[in-house]
């Protein structure tokens, strides 16, 4: 949609001002200041069919006054209620998500964004409704209390996951008098028990802090479409933004071994420096040039020597957390059981590492390999949906120069040796922060962080400590990454004609090819024009999933492949080349993934393919593997109950899936050699289904498809030979008897999660056009009032939602409750109640408002694919489920 009357905006300035955006881009982008100070970042895409909108405030949970932690979380919930203008209770959701759209929002440290998409014809009424939002919301007493029973059913959420835990316990292990150390979720302990206790109304303190921080001068807009005069009444009270300066630790902070109790299974190293924010040396990106070494997986890498030594199974290095006033680089590594006698050889190979940076030098040609890659993926990124783009753009007004928006840090291009430099010096054992999570630690600790009840306990280590390990440390050698083969040069867009044609019959992938090992569909990108390539290859294997027992061999199978082709592989997803190796849900399956720049694709397949035919494995990885994979089964049992729920919900309806407790016992009795035997009877049959798509010719994309017959098929004594006939089998699901209900009761498994939950599932029909749009209209129609009645009036909990299901063709609704205040047959009834109430909306609803919804729903269905992956994700979708000829949808 072409920007439209920003003209009309009275007395805005348009400040002018290039900015930058990708070679490849088309949409056109206008900066503009209201009169009210507010500054806006215009975006013009006329191929768009959602509009989309979103406004960053300058203002975050480092702001809430003491004693009333979470306040600016509140805040953002509230918003959402009701405005003088629009006084009915979420009518800004109702008409958002009836229109087609997306509404949502989140609270950082020092901002809070909001943001909504929406079909395009409803957007300027929506544009007006969001912004009521900044001019006079009402926060109505009425809503106070539910929404602060929500902030604290999302807490609830959050108690038992590991990450929030650790988050909090950093944050606590900081200066008190520092904002970093503040709990900022908020729950009703925070928001209600104490301020009540002392006297606080939390609504008045509520609305003191809108008005103290909430002035247009302290946001920034951008939309996706076009702008009107409403967001010219925001006031401007000219406030400062708030700012925090200072460093969260001090010398008691550091020098620290922190050693915790996590919730999972597992072992896991963060080692924690603070360091100068890069962002105020974003052109030269010190800490992601750091952290790529530090990080890489290639041979001679810090992690490819704990791999081989059995030590860890994946390493992270970065700059997660960071301000404008500070910052930590972090490096996490996951350990396998055997760290407790080697912890301190892992340090001092790192520090060893480090020291290496140190010797090294900063090089030149690492930086411009870095700087290559970031430039290929600026400058070919895929289109993303407008509401992402407008987040991430808003975001970026906030911190970045005009011209830099769209670019933020993702253009590495000033070469400065004394700032990365200067990174690499501060990873010294003077300021580090270790944290160690083990379940080990259990009944060896002794203080507890209050918020989220993590034991920990906490000594000081000197740096001679350090020393010590580096110098004890096993004596590997580590070395600097070797240059990149899978950075792209040839950016070239094939011209698909004559042979190659493209006529209208071919915008649908067509059956290019077919033998009895394997069936290759095909589509040229002919729409968004992008050097890239998206493949997938699907590998039928009938013994895959045929009891738990395969299962779990032929997981063990991916993972050795993907472990054994790391360090490898690596290289190529650095260079923008990602690749995935999967066992699916419930299908014999095993599926490729090959998704990037063109340019160096097949080499990276034909690596792939060679492995499988070639599989071999050590020993000591089968061990390390099937350790990690114990681990990921053990840890079920603290996935949310929601997550559960529906596990079990697919266990009852579909055919091959199998608990995963008894997936579990399988695997704790096999060992290498099962691996061995059991992986020449997977593939001694398959057959293989493809889809290639993208800036490919069909001779290139079937001269793969033939490589694959050739390694895998085609040797006097193959790899590989087809399926029978009768193992290509479909995908059962159990039929519900018409008018039965069936009630399944399983007890959670994680005894410690306070949270129960309900998934209340009607199963509607089989494929068919017509039903299927029926289906899809009612969840529209009823999606909205649901989230509304369960979760916002009853306050059952944070999670409610209803949404379709879609199982091997067998079509249904469900609903997903997650609840910390009532039991799911309580919630079952309200479940009950709320279909009464919907069957009797749908018979009261007006002519006008059904057409309303149909028209949104055929906007929707009518959305056009933004990228090459989700076009390629769309039509491998309908290959899988068999719908190849579903209404002539392909040629061939």
């Amino acid at each position: 949609m072409a920007i439209e009357n920003a003209a009309a905006a009275t007395n805005a300035a348009d400040k002018g001002g290039e900015i930058l955006k990708p070679r490849t881009d088309k949409r056109d982008y206008r900066r503009i200041v209201l009169k009210n100070s507010l500054e806006v970042l215009l975006i013009s895409d006329p191929e768009t069919d959602k509009c989309a909108a979103s406004l960053n405030v300058s203002v975050g949970s480092f702001s809430d006054p003491q004693g009333l932690e979470g306040l600016a979380h509140f805040l953002e919930h509230m918003l959402f209620y009701a405005s003088e203008k629009y006084p009915e209770e979420d009518s800004y959701s109702k008409y958002i998500t009836e229109h087609g759209g997306r509404t949502n929002a989140y609270t950082s440290t020092e901002h809070t964004n909001y943001h909504f998409d929406i079909n395009t014809d409803s957007f300027d009424e929506a544009l007006d409704r969001f912004a009521q939002f900044f001019i006079k919301p009402l926060m109505s007493a009425d809503a106070t209390m539910r929404e602060i029973k929500a902030v604290d059913s999302e807490n609830q959420k959050n108690l038992l996951s590991d990450s929030w835990r650790m988050h909090q316990l950093k944050k606590h292990l900081s200066r008190e008098d520092h904002p970093y150390h503040k709990f900022n979720t908020g729950n009703i302990d925070t928001l209600h028990v104490r301020p009540e206790a002392n006297g606080v109304d939390t609504r008045s303190e509520l609305i003191k802090f809108y008005d103290k921080h909430y002035s247009a001068n302290t946001m920034h807009l951008v939309v996706y479409g076009k702008v009107e005069e409403m967001f010219q009444e925001i006031r401007n009270t000219n406030k400062e933004i708030p700012r925090f300066p200072g460093q969260p630790c001090t010398q008691e902070h550091l020098q620290v071994l922190v050693k915790a109790v996590p919730i999972k299974q597992g072992h896991n190293l963060t080692v924690s420096w603070p360091v100068t924010p890069s962002i105020h040396h974003y052109e030269e990106a010190p800490c992601t040039y750091v952290g790529h070494l530090i990080g890489h997986e290639g041979k001679g890498s810090l992690f490819h020597a704990l791999k081989i030594l059995g030590w860890a199974t994946g390493l992270y290095a970065g700059e997660p957390d960071w301000t404008m006033e500070y910052s930590f680089f972090n490096v996490s590594i996951n350990l396998t059981d055997a760290r407790h006698e080697h912890m301190q050889d892992i340090l001092g190979l790192l520090f060893r590492h480090i020291n290496l940076l140190q010797q090294s030098g900063v090089s030149q040609w690492i930086f411009d390999e870095l700087s290559a890659i970031f430039e290929a993926e600026f400058h070919y990124q895929a289109k993303i949906d407008p509401l992402s783009y407008a987040v991430n753009n808003s975001s970026n007004m906030t911190i970045y120069p005009t011209k830099h928006w769209l670019i933020g840090s993702s253009l590495p291009s000033k070469f400065n040796p004394a700032s990365v430099q200067k990174v690499i010096d501060d990873l010294s054992p003077d300021n580090v922060r270790i944290f160690w999570e083990s379940n080990k630690f259990e009944g060896q600790t002794d203080k507890v962080e209050p918020w989220y009840n993590t034991a920990y306990s906490l000594e000081k280590i000197s740096k001679f400590t350090i020393q010590e390990w580096v110098q004890s440390a096993p004596d590997v050698n580590l070395f600097l990454p070797t240059p990149n083969i899978f950075i792209p040069t040839d950016f070239s867009l094939k011209q698909f004609t004559d042979k190659n044609q493209v006529l209208e019959q071919d915008i649908f992938p067509v059956l290019l090819r077919k033998t009895s090992f394997s069936r290759l569909w095909y589509k040229p990108d002919t729409k968004f024009f992008k050097p890239k390539a998206y493949v997938k290859m699907d590998f039928n294997c009938p013994l895959a999933v045929s009891s738990p027992d395969a299962v779990v061999l032929s997981n063990l199978f991916v993972w050795l492949l993907v472990d054994y082709l790391n360090e490898y592989a690596y290289y190529a997803q650095a260079a923008g080349l990602d690749y995935g190796l999967s066992l699916s849900d419930n299908v014999p399956h095993i599926q490729l993934s090959l998704v990037g720049f063109n340019h160096k694709l097949r080499i990276l397949l034909e690596a792939v393919i060679q492995k499988i035919a070639n599989f071999e494995f050590k020993p000591d990885r089968f061990s390390v593997v099937k350790e990690t994979v114990i681990k990921a089964y053990q840890n079920y049992k603290f996935r949310q109950p929601h997550n559960q729920a529906m596990s079990y919900c697919s266990m009852v309806l579909q055919d091959h899936t199998w608990p995963w407790t008894e997936e579990l016992d399988a695997l704790s009795h096999l060992e290498a050699e099962d691996l061995t035997n059991f992986v020449s009877m997977l593939l001694s049959r398959t057959f293989v289904e493809c889809y290639i798509a993208g800036n490919v010719e069909n001779d290139e994309a079937e001269s793969m498809v033939k490589h694959i017959e050739d390694v895998l098929f085609d040797d006097p004594k193959p790899i590989c030979r087809p399926l029978y006939p009768s193992q290509f089998l479909t995908s059962r699901v159990a039929e519900l008897g018409t008018g039965m209900k069936y009630f399944y009761h399983q007890e959670g498994s994680n005894p410690s999660d306070e949270n129960s939950a309900l998934v209340h599932y009607i199963q509607v029909h089989q494929d068919e056009f017509s039903m299927n749009s029926k289906l899809q209209l009612f969840e529209l129609i009823a999606k909205q009032a649901t989230f509304h009645q369960l979760r916002t009036i009853e306050q059952l909990g944070y999670i409610a939602s209803l949404s379709q299901r879609n199982d091997s063709g067998v079509y249904g609704v469900q609903f997903i409750i997650q609840s910390s205040v009532k039991g799911p047959g309580h919630v079952d009834s309200r479940v009950e109640s709320l279909l009464k109430d919907l069957e009797s909306k749908l018979y009261k609803m007006s002519d006008e408002e059904f057409k309303s919804n149909v028209t949104a729903l055929i906007d929707m269905k009518l959305e056009k694919h933004k990228n090459l992956s989700e076009e390629s994700l769309f039509y491998w979708g309908e290959i899988q489920e068999g719908n190849t000829s579903h209404c002539g949808l392909f040629c061939g």
